[in-house]
């Protein structure tokens, strides 16, 4: 089993110069390729072979005086950003991704390494660099497979360390009981409801800041370009973000956690966010929630612990339907919160309703798949 830690890096000011140019090298080969598949493809209409035509190029330009500077860093990441340039483009035309971007030097930079590699006490080794200080929070276990060292926006330096455990994943859980099975209903201003009736509030790590937001946003904007001062202002705001996001991934690890150790299988509805993004009055607070992300964490933590995590089609009316009867209220709008089923008399709370019938519909999934299901 895979499994990969981010580890802090404090590299001196030697070190810091190697990995600009590392980084640098790196993001040249990525928009050189991209430059000349797009070139030859708009002229020629031919799309270049990664393994006949790009790769070769590397060597070749390794050799020349032009780019000889090549050659002092790891080949085998140049190599990488190559591949990454030619999947950007195949995922272009196969719908599943933009236009490809040149990369560039004022962003978040990465290079990947996956030879000449260690990791120790406190340090970690990549090609052609000595080895650089490092904070080791937790035991790395296995053989260490790749390293992937990142440069943040603010300028702070990190690395992720893929080992191979010898681990083999659990087997998923063939036989469960009901009450071990939870359906959740996300939702914006309650995060999540679940089947037992139980809510979890939504911390809206950036609604709650965005006079702070605001402020940093307008300091930016007041510099000059290119002057020092700017650089310093987008470090501030760079930092502000990472704050959030930190505080957002923070809570997401601890409630998905608390959810997997209690459960054996957590059910919920597969949401199309991208097109939940085109709403202009409720796209930040979507985003700021990141239900993606949380969906994520959860089906990442199930597989680990050989639990299940099932999604249903988006299209089925969860708070339209009553749990009792199972009749489906057309009348039901964004703004009723409550309702009471005009079949049974049932009165149902929305977020409630929604979380029981995304539940019996889970289950209907887990049946259909084999598994089993017993009612304690």
């Amino acid at each position: 089993m895979l499994q990969a830690t981010k580890v802090r890096l404090y590299p001196t000011k030697e070190q810091k110069e190697f990995l600009s140019g590392q980084f640098g090298a790196v993001r040249f080969c990525f928009n050189r390729s991209a430059a000349l598949k797009k070139r030859f493809y708009e002229k020629k209409g031919i799309s270049l072979s990664i393994i006949k035509e790009l790769k070769p190029l590397l060597s070749i330009a390794k050799k020349s005086r032009k780019y000889a500077w090549l050659a002092q860093y790891d080949s085998i990441s140049l190599q990488e950003a190559v591949r990454h340039a030619d999947t950007a483009f195949k995922n272009f035309f196969a719908k599943r991704a933009k236009y490809p971007k040149f990369k560039s030097k004022n962003g978040k930079q990465s290079s990947y390494h996956c030879t000449s590699i260690s990791v120790g006490e406190n340090w970690i080794k990549i090609p052609k660099c000595n080895p650089i200080k490092a904070v080791i929070h937790r035991p790395i276990l296995g053989i260490v497979r790749s390293i992937t060292v990142t440069k943040d926006r603010v300028g702070d330096y990190y690395a992720s360390v893929l080992c191979e455990t010898g681990e083999k994943e659990p087997e998923p859980i063939k036989v469960l009981k009901e009450s071990a099975i939870k359906g959740i209903d996300a939702g914006i201003r309650v995060f999540l409801t679940d089947s037992d009736n139980q809510e979890i509030a939504n911390p809206k790590n950036l609604t709650c800041q965005l006079k702070v937001l605001r402020k940093l946003s307008k300091a930016v904007s007041r510099k000059q370009k290119g002057s020092h001062r700017r650089k310093k202002a987008v470090a501030k705001l760079s930092k502000f973000h990472r704050q959030v996001s930190r505080k957002r991934e923070d809570f997401q690890h601890k409630v998905s956690k608390q959810m997997v150790d209690e459960i054996q299988a957590v059910i919920a509805e597969s949401l199309k966010i991208k097109n939940m993004l085109r709403n202009k009055r409720l796209s930040r607070s979507i985003a700021d929630a990141a239900w993606g992300n949380f969906y994520n964490k959860l089906a990442y933590k199930c597989r680990k612990a050989g639990k299940l995590f099932v999604q249903i089609d988006s299209f089925y009316p969860s708070s339209k339907t009553c749990p009792r009867c199972l009749h489906k209220f057309e009348g039901l709008t964004l703004a009723m919160r409550q309702w009471v089923c005009p079949h049974c008399g049932q009165h149902n709370q929305r977020d409630y309703a929604a979380a029981l019938n995304i539940k019996r519909q889970g289950i209907v999934q887990l049946k259909a798949a084999g598994h089993t299901v017993l009612r304690q």
